[in-house]
């Protein structure tokens, strides 16, 4: 009975859940708008006649590059200003720059406006987790997170359903303006309707001596020195350069290599990556919600079981002869490959100051995206490049199989995450090694 009144004492209330939906939201063009790219690969290619390997470097390294490593000084910013502020500008910025990527002529063009989007994206995610974690208490906090983190399966979903249409149907520059516009109205949304949480005002006050007088050179030194927070950014770059370098071709190597045409990806790998996705990151949540409480090893042990249990489906989705059988298998990629997402989020942002949190979340993800998304989709298409002298039409094929063994790479460093976590708990209880 103490329990269930402590649970609803602890409910979020209603701001609380609105703010979350219209984050979400916000992260769903995010994504949408950082995926479109590899969605409308083939006419993208066949428009501007670009290889494999450049387009791995535009949806990879070239974006990556700008997004990482501006979103440090941007989530430093946010610490000492409004992260409501800061995400509104950044929503506005990346989505102008989406509109522009469909006016552009040539690949030099494409790159400039893909780092612009990139520099816009650093002040996304970064400012919303710390808003999430000010928003909801400790116990609910990871259930947040994944629902959060619904945005990259909707916003992929939506971006394959929506943009493959209209692509079909029209040219594939015009999603890059509607997508865009839509974006430019919900910063908008953001500036008028979320409120700035107070810092902290979810967790337990803990004395802090002089936090904001860390400096920024220091925060930085003591994130990467702390070994939880290092291996959980290695950890979860391991597993985003499985998602990025799988989401990023998937397109292109279902149409390319499996026969399947633009407006049968609008529906049914559109239907793949919305169940899919979705319904592995609300899973995970809840699972790490419920084990963590026993033991915060759940916060990699979780993810380390769910990459092995992915491996397999993701080598017969590479290896099926015909694409409806393809996706029969890629669900469970699509299902298992995110578990580590919301997983990690949380585990740092509960192992740093309410002040430091969307400077930490943003050295997280220049880890976790630098490694990923930055080095992911480039790996992939210079070794579908590769690989074509000798595999022709099943170059792509031939990359993923390439990609397979880091599956164990992440699943590994997931277990050396929970030894480090366990290590982390004995110290605090005073226990021996």
């Amino acid at each position: 009975m103490a329990s269930t009144d402590m649970s609803a004492a602890n409910a979020p209330g209603t701001r609380a859940r609105v703010t979350l939906g219209i984050l979400c939201f916000v992260y769903v063009l995010n994504f949408l708008d950082r995926q479109l790219i590899s969605i409308l690969a083939k006419p993208i290619q066949d428009g501007l006649q670009i290889s494999d390997g450049q387009l791995g470097m535009i949806t990879g390294f070239y974006f990556a590059c700008f997004y990482c490593f501006i979103a440090i000084p941007v989530g430093w910013l946010a610490d000492r200003t409004s992260r409501v502020g800061v995400l509104s500008v950044g929503c506005a910025l990346w989505s102008a720059a989406t509109a522009a990527c469909g006016m552009v002529g040539s690949y030099g063009q494409l790159v400039v406006a893909r780092m612009m989007v990139g520099i816009g994206e650093a002040g996304g995610v970064p400012p919303s987790y710390a808003i999430i974690s000010d928003s909801f208490p400790k116990e609910r906090r990871t259930t947040a997170m994944a629902i959060f983190n619904l945005g990259p399966p909707i916003g992929s979903a939506l971006g394959v359903a929506f943009g493959a249409s209209l692509a079909a149907a029209f040219s594939w520059r015009i999603p890059f303006y509607i997508i865009g516009a839509i974006g430019v109205v919900t910063a908008l949304i953001v500036f008028l309707v979320v409120r700035e949480p107070v810092r902290g005002q979810q967790d337990a006050a803990v004395p802090r001596a002089d936090a904001q007088t860390v400096g920024f050179l220091a925060t930085i030194g003591e994130f990467f020195s702390n070994p939880v927070l290092l291996m959980a950014s290695l950890a979860s770059g391991a597993g985003n350069f499985i998602t990025y370098g799988l989401l990023n071709f998937t397109t292109l190597f279902l149409m390319r290599e499996k026969g399947m045409a633009l407006s049968d990806v609008a529906i049914w790998y559109a239907l793949v990556v919305g169940i899919g996705m979705s319904a592995g990151i609300y899973a995970s949540g809840r699972l790490v919600d419920r084990f963590a409480r026993r033991s915060k090893t759940a916060y990699a042990t979780i993810p380390a079981i769910s990459l092995l249990l992915a491996l397999p489906f993701f080598l017969a989705f590479a290896w099926a002869p015909t694409w409806q059988l393809a996706l029969v298998f890629l669900c469970g990629p699509m299902f298992f490959n995110s578990f580590f997402l919301s997983a990690t989020v949380t585990l740092v942002q509960g192992e740093v100051p309410p002040e430091r949190r969307v400077i930490s979340g943003a050295l997280l993800l220049l880890v976790m995206n630098f490694i990923g998304l930055g080095l992911g989709p480039t790996y992939v298409g210079m070794a579908s490049d590769f690989f074509r002298p000798t595999h022709g039409a099943h170059a792509l094929q031939a990359a993923y199989y390439a990609l397979a063994p880091m599956y164990v790479i992440g699943a590994a460093l997931f277990l050396v995450l929970a030894r480090q976590i366990r290590r982390s708990e004995w110290l605090q209880q005073g226990r021996p090694q």
